[in-house]
């Protein structure tokens, strides 16, 4: 265990990544109460909603009202997503957002133009104009995330050199415009991922950027999330994206991509930290009771473990 992290930071993206893939509309007051028990569970940052056209994600419509209406606890931070300068401009003037700039980049150019209406090579040269964008708020770029990192639905497996390329590209932009380098986010968008393909990914990327952090957003597509989890900490990754219930999956990631799609269960991955004795400032029962109030909002059973059997400290105790 020498080589995995003492302490495992856990971004929470169930209330945006998670509802944004339902094909109706949740209750604003049921969602309200769900980041509510997130907030109280210790999780540090909260996905709450995005900025995104209402015409394409019409789950997402409601955000600034989401933003105005959360309890917030103090120590928590409540951000957004947004994927344009409109977007961007609405997090800003939205009620109390905690703006985490990040860029984006795609090997998939079919993803990309999906996801975002530009191609592979127009989305990395509008990085540019990002960061200038963030400097002029007075704002430092949090993270750079690269999707489909192991494979895509529409083009299949993606070569690692082709990832590796965004990130050489992203670090020279970095020293042009005399930033710090943020967290490295390999992003397996679609579930394509394997242990030992991540840990090639990881090796390769310390080798290019010693000194950055690294972090990683998985979808448990085909039920290899937690094998991916436990391979990129064994090699010392510290930050990773989840959703409460592994709730989630992107609406622009081709046919079948639905709610098995979902990101890495919270509870899920914060039970496996527990029983390694990795730290992750994270109360799991009360993760749970979030994962319960989430899968009774859906009205369907979800795909987390742990919010159906519980962890083991009740069995421990002799309760």
């Amino acid at each position: 265990m020498s080589d995995f992290p003492k302490f495992v930071e856990i971004h929470e993206e169930g209330p945006r990544e998670g509802f944004q893939i339902e094909k109706k509309v949740y209750p604003i007051e049921e969602r309200i109460e769900l980041i509510d028990i997130l907030s109280d569970s210790g999780l540090k940052r909260i996905q709450v909603g995005s900025f995104v056209s209402p015409k394409y994600v019409p789950q997402m419509a409601d955000t600034g009202e989401l933003f105005q209406r959360i309890k917030r606890v103090d120590g928590v931070k409540y951000t957004a997503l947004w994927l344009n300068d409109k977007g961007f401009r609405k997090a800003l003037t939205a009620h109390n957002v905690d703006i985490d700039p990040r860029l984006l980049f795609y090997p998939s150019d079919t993803f990309s133009r999906q996801n975002n209406n530009a191609s592979s090579l127009e989305m990395r040269e509008k990085q540019r104009d990002w960061i200038r964008l963030y400097k002029a708020e007075g704002l430092t770029v949090d993270a750079a995330y690269v999707m489909t990192a192991f494979g895509c639905n529409f083009e299949g497996d993606i070569p690692q050199e082709r990832v590796l390329d965004d990130f050489r590209f992203l670090l020279n932009l970095c020293e042009e415009e005399d930033i710090p380098v943020p967290i490295l986010i390999i992003a397996d968008t679609m579930g394509w991922g394997n242990p030992e393909a991540a840990k090639r990914m990881i090796g390769a990327l310390r080798d290019m950027a010693p000194g950055a952090r690294i972090g990683m957003h998985i979808h448990d597509t085909r039920g290899m999330g937690l094998a991916i989890m436990y391979a990129a900490m064994s090699m010392g990754v510290d930050m990773f994206e989840s959703s409460i219930a592994g709730l989630g999956g992107c609406p622009f990631a081709g046919h079948g991509h639905a709610r098995a799609a979902g990101n890495i269960s919270t509870e899920d991955a914060v039970f496996m930290c527990q029983e390694l004795g990795i730290e992750t400032g994270i109360d799991l029962d009360t993760l749970i009771a979030a994962a319960l109030k989430t899968e009774a909002i859906i009205g369907a059973p979800l795909m987390g473990r742990v919010m159906h059997s519980g962890g083991l400290k009740s069995y421990r105790q002799g309760k």
